[in-house]
């Protein structure tokens, strides 16, 4: 008999355009806030993606501020500053809208502003308390999921990350607008899509805490992204291909949330924290190599992956695919085309054994001198 615990947010929408009707749509989740904090980053607002929603609000009576500071692997002082802002304007609630940075401090924004626990107490596994204010998800990128995960990753030191993962950090609503995503570049469509593919591939093969309910999700996210991910890359307007992508996203999101991800994402931590690749480029990079180191044991699973997908069942058969996905796309697919050397490879491999909530999940131990190998393999 299996036996599991499954959590996610409670509340999801899926409407394109629903960003536009954020203060009818959100009335239950904000509970009665009249101060509300958004976290974004200058890009996005720079866009204008957040007008109709923050004007919205406002017609709505509701006091906005808007803290556009964030930016990729978001550092401390950073999270920091926005909890500071949000204090100092009173607010009552928190919405997080952008790609996986700004829902992550977000998260954190909200616990920091709702209690009195310090951030530095929060890294790790279940340790992050609260209370938090009420928060709001929308996702602009399709790709990490964050709008329904526990988990906030920041940047530590110069080159280091650590991630808070607990119960309170799963926002009360998720808001998933196709419209947000219309404009996203080619190459941030397919790395931020790959990331989703790889979260959901990883939660399947999960050594600690992967489930039914899980697998389930993962399948139906990996059936979605598949179907889509080369849609949406040739055709940046296509609604349903970016509908699709938004939805396996989230799907993947709460699959790995409740199973997490393993050595795919520990050996990408040091290739963004170090050289400052984006998070969904720096999984594509490992992604094949990873999957071959993991072969012996989770092979099996990974044929099956294959034939839900509708490639012949063998586990060869889903590593290439990954591959060809990626060069179908057009993404980078060697460390050396994003500046790393040879050099480079034994500090990252040292890096990337610091990630142990993450190499726990791995189907198969993972040694420095294994990471040294599978970045050789990537190089």
């Amino acid at each position: 008999m299996t036996t599991f615990e499954f959590r996610t947010v409670p509340h999801i929408v899926s409407e394109p355009g629903a960003s536009k009707r954020l203060a009818a749509l959100a009335g239950p989740a904000l509970k009665d806030a009249n101060r509300v904090f958004i976290v974004t980053d200058k890009g996005v607002r720079g866009a204008g993606l957040l007008e109709d929603a923050a004007g919205g609000l406002e017609d709505a009576g509701i006091a906005v501020e808007i803290y556009d500071g964030v930016v990729a692997d978001p550092p401390e002082r950073v999270v920091l500053e926005a909890a500071g802002k949000a204090k100092a304007f009173g607010a009552e609630a928190v919405i997080g809208f952008g790609g996986g940075s700004p829902m992550d401090t977000a998260k954190l924004v909200a616990l920091l502003a709702g209690g009195n626990q310090a951030l530095s107490e929060m890294y790790g596994v279940g340790n992050a308390t609260g209370p938090r204010l009420p928060l709001i998800l929308i996702p602009t990128t399709a790709g990490t999921g964050s709008e329904v995960t526990p988990i906030a990753v920041v940047t530590t030191g110069e080159t280091t990350k650590m991630g808070v993962s607990s119960p309170p950090l799963y926002a009360d609503m998720a808001v998933l607008d196709a419209d947000l995503t219309l404009g996203l570049p080619k190459h941030v469509t397919a790395a931020t899509g790959i990331d989703a593919m790889v979260h959901a591939i990883e939660s399947i093969t999960s050594k600690v805490k992967r489930n039914p309910v899980s697998e389930a999700l993962a399948l139906a996210a990996l059936s979605k992204l598949h179907g889509a991910i080369e849609r949406a890359c040739a055709d940046g307007g296509d609604r349903e291909a970016r509908s699709d992508m938004l939805t396996g996203a989230l799907l993947a999101g709460q699959a790995f949330a409740n199973a997490p991800v393993g050595a795919v994402h520990a050996l990408a931590y040091p290739i963004g924290g170090i050289f400052h690749v984006p998070h969904g480029l720096s999984n594509s990079l490992v992604l094949p190599h990873v999957l071959r180191f993991n072969l012996d044991v989770a092979g099996a699973d990974y044929a099956r992956i294959a034939g839900h997908l509708g490639l012949p069942a063998k586990a060869g058969a889903l590593i290439e695919e990954c591959e060809r996905i990626a060069e179908a796309v057009g993404i980078e697919r060697r460390l050396t085309e994003v500046g790393i050397n040879h050099n480079d490879l034994p500090r990252m491999a040292e890096d990337a054994m610091l990630q142990t909530r993450l190499l726990m999940n791995n189907p198969c131990d993972v040694t420095q001198d294994d990471a040294l190998k599978i970045y050789t393999a990537a190089l």
